[in-house]
């Protein structure tokens, strides 16, 4: 029966909902074929971004999507759950394993569908209504979802719900200034600090956070959302020797599906396991998206291989290399360079923001993202850009690709300066689109990406081209 009904699965069928996406929804396939063929042809260098493997991808494309599975293994509130507690049951063992945990004192959730509301899920558990915390200001390098707002509006639900004071960098380093920190706390006394952010180029001290947090009587949270990838390959600082919480998403540096894991420390925090669990499910979500969960266990198991850990290696040392390019081109970093994956360039010096920055990049393939930089006041129109290594390092690029790399950068940003300074910088984003369409110099360079881009092979996928491919067309 199960023989006969592979062959019907894999074989042309008039049953409905049988037909490929092709046959189904050729302009939705069109669709997807072109992003696949921008994602192979292009230079991905956005930080938070990366390509899973096609492991990963046939989890997620899996039955697993088809089942409705609320609780949690051995508790659900519905039948016919015994192979997906158990599909759970590996991704939470394989966490654990991940990050060298032992059970008797770390749990782990991981049914949060992605970083923001594992977040939430954590101050759900910890805080009541109007309690205090405290995050890294978003202009500083830190999240939304640690309690930013603005003069004039609460920007993040975190910051309608609870009381928060951000803390910020030595604007003089571009390090996290510890001591105001501690200053600050003393005086707002919050119950929750966070450490982590999103554009953060430099390892954390969570020794550090933890005298602080022990000082005002306030858990400590540890979003690695970013660099937990580095974490599990101890290619970074370890924050579960300090942390009453730690949160992660799961593609990013990890290189998994679009998740997100939450770990707490049963030790520290008495009800821990109980109270996690209950903001997760019910409190905030319904049922676990488990083609999710089956590609996280997938990806789980290669994070534990030796493997994994040269692939994080090589994410610092292409970042490192790649930093020296641009300082060496002239290009001023936050804080001078990188300790992990990431960096920020301030452009303010050479006359460029983030967002004509950005926009430029992408006419020649390359994709960043502009971000805020110390002294921003604007997140639309930034001085800076963030760029990332882990993407382009899973294609198999190494230092001696990354001067390439940074001399694309180079070429564009340049050319971006010249058109700026010949519109002037009040010109409109569309007058600057317009003329940077029409440079020979850009035309050129976004050639020569491509070129460059479709000789590293392309993770999930037999050939490094997608010009044909059943996924997709």
């Amino acid at each position: 029966m199960f023989r006969a009904l592979t062959r019907r699965i894999l074989a042309p069928s008039r049953l409905p909902g049988n037909n490929s996406l092709q046959q189904h929804d050729p302009e939705l396939a069109n669709l997807l074929h072109k992003e696949l063929r921008r994602q192979v042809q292009g230079l991905e260098l956005i930080a938070s971004e990366n390509f899973t493997s096609r492991a990963v991808l046939t989890c997620l494309g899996s039955v697993c999507t088809n089942k409705y599975s609320e609780g949690y293994p051995g508790k659900r509130y519905y039948g016919g759950n015994q192979y997906i507690d158990q599909i759970e049951n590996l991704a939470r063992d394989r966490a654990l394993q991940a990050y060298r945990l032992s059970p008797e004192e770390w749990g782990v959730n991981v049914q949060p569908y992605s970083g923001s509301p594992a977040n939430f899920a954590v101050y759900t558990a910890l805080l009541s209504p109007h309690d205090r915390m405290m995050g890294l200001d978003l202009p500083h390098g830190g999240h939304l979802t640690h309690g930013f707002y603005t003069p004039k509006k609460k920007i993040s639900a975190s910051s309608v719900y609870f009381e928060s004071m951000p803390y910020r960098l030595d604007e003089a380093t571009g390090y996290i200034d510890y001591d105001s920190l501690e200053k600050l706390a003393k005086l707002f006394v919050p119950k929750l600090i966070i450490a982590g952010g999103s554009a953060y180029p430099r390892d954390w001290d969570y020794k550090r956070y933890r005298q602080i947090c022990d000082a005002v009587g306030a858990r400590l949270l540890v979003d690695m959302a970013h660099f937990s990838g580095l974490v599990a390959a101890q290619e970074h600082n370890n924050p579960f020797e300090f942390a009453d919480v730690v949160t992660t998403t799961t593609h990013k540096s990890l290189r998994g599906p679009r998740s997100a894991m939450i770990f707490f420390n049963k030790k520290k925090w008495d009800e821990a396991e109980e109270r996690i669990n209950a903001a997760v499910f019910p409190m905030l979500q319904g049922g676990p998206h488990m083609h999710q969960i089956a590609g996280l266990a997938a990806q789980l198991k290669e994070v534990i291989s030796p493997e994994f850990k040269g692939y994080a290696q090589q994410v610092k040392k292409n970042a490192a290399h790649l930093a020296k390019q641009l300082v060496n081109r002239g290009y001023k970093l936050a804080s001078g360079g990188t300790d992990n994956h990431l960096m920020l360039v301030d452009l303010r010096p050479a006359g460029l923001n983030g967002a004509r920055a950005e926009r430029i990049l992408e006419f020649v393939h390359i994709t960043v993202n502009k971000n805020a930089v110390v002294g921003d006041k604007s997140a639309l129109t930034p001085g800076g850009i963030r760029i990332g290594t882990p993407a382009l390092t899973t294609r198999g690029l190494v230092e001696d690709d990354f001067t390439k790399v940074a001399e694309f950068i180079d070429a564009t940003l340049q050319e971006g300066i010249k058109i700026t300074n010949s519109l002037g910088a009040a010109a409109k984003l569309k007058d600057f689109e317009i003329a940077a369409q029409k440079s020979d110099i850009i035309s050129k360079t976004a050639e020569n990406v491509v070129a460059f881009a479709e000789r590293f092979p392309f993770p999930g996928f037999d050939t490094p081209t997608p010009k044909e491919h059943p996924n997709v067309a």
